[in-house]
């Protein structure tokens, strides 16, 4: 693996000193392109424009990051910011890198999760677009256009995760490929207008299994806390080790919508009928509130309820989107009896 992670070091060394003109576009895209958009910027828009889209974005999201997740677990990757000085090969000549805050994840590499998550998650996007143009009869090219901007958006995340030393190539091109199968596998199973208990025993079997491969992982004699302690190690501001990007809070996460997600198609299954002005301006609520729910404050000093509150942040998610519409629904009526 050696001479792999050398070569990825020198195509991210390349990249910086060749698109060091780019830095903040490149610093965007790949906060952009973060699980977390996937849920906060991808889902509700996808919803208001098709429900059923919506709703696979979200179960495509979760269960994608959450197998990330497991992948992660057992393949050990490196990141190249510790690997460099961890490995002492460079010892004579340090590369010309430089570390950004979203270099200093604390999970292990491999495969990368943005790049997993985004190829799934723009799949089942790039997919119901295509569809939408097929049906009105748009010509050919047109009809394949999202997938090329599907392919773009691939290339340009995987890009931005080797520029800032969150991942070697190899790394992104393994997540782009596993993200893109689970995104065709599961985009046929999304489970509409399913139980409540269907959702519940779903968010216990992850959290189950995740339980029992840590626990696993232990009886093996694996230290869990190795990549942690590398982050904290050779990022070059302890600051920059965040605990929002933790394994555990990637679970809380993904069980907390799939959560709200069964207990959102309870409200309304069919949804409010809304014309493309107010369901603007249902899309724009919606946003306020969920940027107000994102950047709520959460206690760091009790791991327990830190990840208990950050799950509930998730499990409004749906309610929000879903509910939000059938708010403006209500005004617009009563603006018409008075």
């Amino acid at each position: 693996m050696d001479c792999i992670h050398k070569y990825g070091v020198w195509i991210a060394e390349s990249l910086q000193l060749r698109t060091k003109s780019f830095e903040q576009l490149w610093l965007f895209i790949t906060e952009a392109g973060g699980p977390k958009a996937a849920f906060f910027i991808v889902f509700p828009c996808t919803y208001f424009f098709c429900r059923r889209t919506g709703l696979a974005v979200l179960w495509v999201a979760a269960l994608t990051e959450w197998l990330n997740l497991m992948l992660k677990s057992v393949l050990f990757g490196e990141r190249p910011f510790w690997w460099i000085p961890e490995s002492h090969i460079f010892a004579n000549k340090l590369p010309k890198l430089e570390q950004y805050s979203s270099t200093c994840e604390n999970g292990p590499g491999s495969p990368s999760g943005h790049a997993m998550v985004t190829a799934a998650v723009w799949w089942v996007v790039a997919s119901s677009l295509h569809s939408y143009l097929y049906r009105r009869n748009c010509s050919i090219p047109w009809t394949y256009a999202p997938y090329l901007l599907y392919g773009t958006i691939l290339a340009v995340v995987g890009i931005s995760r080797v520029f800032v030393l969150a991942h070697f190539p190899h790394q992104v091109f393994t997540g782009s490929i596993a993200g893109l199968v689970l995104g065709m596998y599961l985009l046929r199973r999304v489970p509409e207008r399913r139980p409540m208990r269907f959702f519940l025993v779903l968010t216990s079997s992850l959290m189950i299994g995740t339980l029992v491969l840590n626990a696993a992982l232990r009886t093996l004699g694996v230290d869990l806390t190795w990549s942690m302690a590398l982050a904290k190690k050779w990022c070059k501001h302890s600051e920059w080790v965040r605990a929002d990007v933790a394994t555990l809070t990637s679970l809380a996460r993904d069980c907390g919508a799939l959560l709200g997600m069964g207990l959102a198609q309870h409200w309304k299954p069919g949804g409010w009928p809304l014309t493309r002005g107010p369901q603007a301006v249902a899309l724009a609520l919606s946003y306020v509130a969920l940027y107000l729910v994102c950047s709520a404050p959460l206690p760091l000093r009790s791991p327990v309820l830190y990840y208990m509150l950050f799950a509930l942040k998730f499990v409004f998610l749906p309610q929000i989107v879903v509910l939000v519409p059938g708010l403006v629904h209500y005004m617009m009526r009563k603006m018409k009896w008075n």
